[in-house]
């Protein structure tokens, strides 16, 4: 089956209401492009028009956004060459997760990792499209680099997959867009039990992103609010925020706009002491951001 063109974002993103905190950073965006530089994968679940870094960057800062950190897009599969040249070209407004190939040397390794690559991600195959699942060899070789592992789970998965995630190396697991969880299942169904342990396992980051993921609803996605306030409450320490911008894989749904998903944190961490720190101080920790980047030419 041929990949599917991918509902474009909302081109006129609102100015939010919230005052996003000095330094806030968007944990999980994706962009693309120009087409005829870097192709798609043919056995991807989709394609994309162009979103550039540039026009990113242009909603950075409508957000209130410092930086972001650029997932290598699942229409590109395995070839991260796009994400390294968004990231030689802009280093200081992004840093990157990237989709390894099996065959991924140790001096490739090297090079993402001085142009500002800080994670890899695998992708459970329950999602389909051309991208890497969970590779325990990737995740030790990328541990050597101070690297964490990201991982997009389907569903109800957790509850499987949990031992076998705290049994890699990495220093962090940073579960993608709330686990994948049902939010209609609420806070008490196991799934969700399931992550508030692997929480308290000290190791495993969720990331409060993609709530349509997690719903089939309208925005603003209410039966997602309750997933995020109990993990807020439990674990604000390992929560970082994204906006999952440009949003693929939503067609035949309304596209929401970028600037009530910002609005939707007010709700979601109420606490401005929380904000800083879910949106500023862990990303920044996680992301090794602090550190300058010593670019490979």
């Amino acid at each position: 089956m041929a990949p599917v063109l991918t509902q474009p974002p909302d081109p006129n993103p609102k100015t939010p209401r919230l005052k996003c905190p000095p330094g806030a950073i968007d944990c999980h965006v994706h962009v693309f492009g120009p087409a005829s530089k870097y192709p798609f994968n043919p056995g991807a679940k989709y394609i994309s028009a162009d979103a550039l870094p540039e026009t990113e960057i242009a909603l950075q800062d409508r957000l209130g956004i410092s930086m972001a950190v650029v997932v290598s897009g699942g229409g590109y599969g395995r070839n991260y060459r796009h994400l390294a040249d968004v990231l030689e070209k802009h280093a200081d407004r992004f840093r990157g997760v990237a989709l390894l190939p099996a065959e991924v040397t140790r001096d490739e390794i090297a090079r993402l990792n001085r142009l500002g690559v800080r994670a890899t991600r695998f992708v459970s195959a329950a999602h389909g499209g051309a991208m890497p699942p969970l590779s325990p060899e990737i995740a030790a070789l990328v541990a050597d680099f101070g690297w964490h592992v990201e991982y997009y789970l389907h569903r109800t998965e957790i509850i499987d997959f949990g031992p076998l995630l705290l049994k890699l190396p990495n220093r962090a697991i940073v579960l993608d867009h709330f686990a994948h969880i049902p939010a209609a299942g609420g806070i008490g169904q196991p799934a969700f039990q399931a992550l508030l342990r692997l929480l308290d396992s000290g190791r495993v980051w969720v990331k409060l992103s993609g709530p349509m993921r997690c719903t089939e609803e309208e925005p603003p996605y209410a039966s997602v609010t309750p997933m995020a306030r109990t993990l807020v409450a439990h674990a604000p320490e390992r929560l970082v925020w994204g906006s999952d911008w440009p949003h693929v894989n939503l067609n035949n749904r309304t596209m929401p706009n970028d600037g009530d998903l910002v609005d939707l944190i007010a709700d979601w961490i109420p606490d401005a002491v929380a904000r800083q720190r879910i949106m500023v101080d862990n990303p920044r920790a996680l992301y090794d951001i602090a550190r300058p980047l010593f670019m490979a030419h």
